[in-house]
């Protein structure tokens, strides 16, 4: 990065753009955050906290529209598609169509993984550099209430991985299937695990970042929202906010669902749209060890702070945060299937759980993140569309992305992630 007056200004406080402020900040740089309510507040607070390789896919893929078609009127489905009298909305649901060939998602699954090579390395650096990123490996379960539906899950897993992770051979079936975990139900008819895959407290970690860059030096700034930027000379000078104006070197977004609006006043349009996911906390005894993937029903479980937080659906309903209740139930229900009866009646919820979480994940159509310098401007990037990976891509993304700010070159493993793969 040339020599200019003023620091790198991350906007976007989840664990992507605390992680590429991290590694500005451990590359020299003069570094500063501004976040427009709370560190850790939007779609990293409650999710899942999985770190794994097994299941970081585009979700485009062959089949997909047409379980969504199915999902119109049904909002208890996994995967529920709300249409809305919206051009934008149409036209990226038509490119996500286009993008659930076998070959484009073949090319996204490679992309992916190639960006992954690092996730774990990374997350040991920032544990031995003093970032308690919580993170445990106690590998992920995956478990399905037919053998058939198992080994046919298997086997596109043992297709795609590519020695990128550790698959078995053969699936655990009949009443031995619930033993790989004891939280299982008798119910789960063959399981299967897939070892070293991780967990991490999303919260607590995007916490532990923002204590580090604070002892780092960096100036965080919470509740203060960007409005606007200066440029001049085809480079961002200036980010204004409500009550100032920031002098900048640099500006990364990597704000979320923010994003669109924040490159739209640099002149660029990216289509995201939201990919609404739900979860809960609730105290089951026993407990899961491992974190699990109920395979029919596409819900989730992870041990999480002491307690299991149980999630899943894709809600494509438009970019809003409003909670559905019935899709809490609809969460809860399926994993009810895996877990046993752990509450008798949808009424009981309300009593049973804790911290009911909607999250406006932000996707792009073909499900690949942006890692980008924003075209028209030497010194802006961007940072998002991380979707459900936003965990476990965020050290890799705030490494390569840092790289790319100092370097000014762009790194070979964020080629397939940048902005001109959006004009077609």
């Amino acid at each position: 990065m040339s020599a200019v007056a003023g620091p790198v200004v991350v906007v976007g406080g989840g664990v992507v753009g605390l992680c590429t402020a991290y590694y500005l900040a451990a590359a020299g740089l003069p570094v500063e955050v501004v976040e427009r309510r709370r560190l850790g507040s939007g779609a990293s607070r409650g999710n899942a906290g999985w770190v794994c390789l097994s299941h970081s896919t585009p979700v485009p893929a062959p089949g997909v529209v047409r379980y969504a078609l199915r999902s119109l009127g049904r909002p208890d489905s996994p995967l529920y598609l709300r249409p809305l009298p919206d051009p934008a909305f149409v036209r990226w649901l038509w490119r996500f169509w286009r993008s659930s060939t076998p070959a484009v998602f073949r090319r996204g699954y490679s992309a992916i993984a190639e960006l992954n090579r690092e996730t774990f390395g990374l997350f040991d650096g920032l544990r031995d550099s003093g970032v308690d990123t919580t993170l445990t490996r106690p590998g992920m379960v995956h478990a399905f209430l037919s053998p058939a539906e198992a080994r046919h899950h298997l086997a596109l897993q043992r297709e795609m991985s590519h020695g990128h992770y550790p698959v078995p051979d053969d699936v655990v079936t009949g009443a031995e299937a619930h033993l790989l975990d004891e939280a299982l139900s008798p119910a789960v008819r063959a399981a299967y695990l897939v070892a070293g895959e991780g967990v991490v407290d999303p919260e607590a970690f995007a916490r532990a970042l923002g204590e580090a860059l604070a002892a780092a030096g960096v100036k965080i700034h919470e509740n203060a929202e960007v409005t606007g930027f200066r440029s001049a000379g085809g480079r961002v000078t200036a980010l204004r906010t409500a009550d100032s104006e920031l002098p900048c070197a640099a500006v990364v977004v990597a704000a979320g669902m923010r994003s669109p609006d924040l490159l739209g006043l640099l002149g660029h349009r990216l289509p995201l749209q939201a990919g609404k996911g739900y979860s809960f906390s609730v105290d089951l005894d026993p407990a899961p060890r491992h974190t699990l993937y109920f395979g029919e029903r596409r819900a989730v479980a992870s041990p999480i702070g002491g307690t299991t937080r149980i999630g899943g659906t894709m809600e494509l309903s438009g970019n809003n945060n409003r909670l559905d209740w019935r899709r809490i139930v609809a969460v809860a229900l399926a994993s009810r299937h895996y877990l046993g009866r752990w509450f008798d009646d949808p009424d009981d919820l309300v009593g049973l759980i804790r911290d009911p979480w909607v999250g406006g994940r932000p996707f792009l159509p073909d499900g690949l993140p942006v890692i980008d310098r924003v075209p028209g401007h030497d010194n802006a990037f961007a940072a998002t569309g991380h979707g459900m990976l936003g965990v476990t891509l965020g050290p890799v993304t705030g490494h390569r992305l840092a790289e790319y700010v100092v370097t000014g070159r762009r790194p070979e493993a964020l080629v397939p992630f940048g902005f001109d793969r959006l004009r077609s």
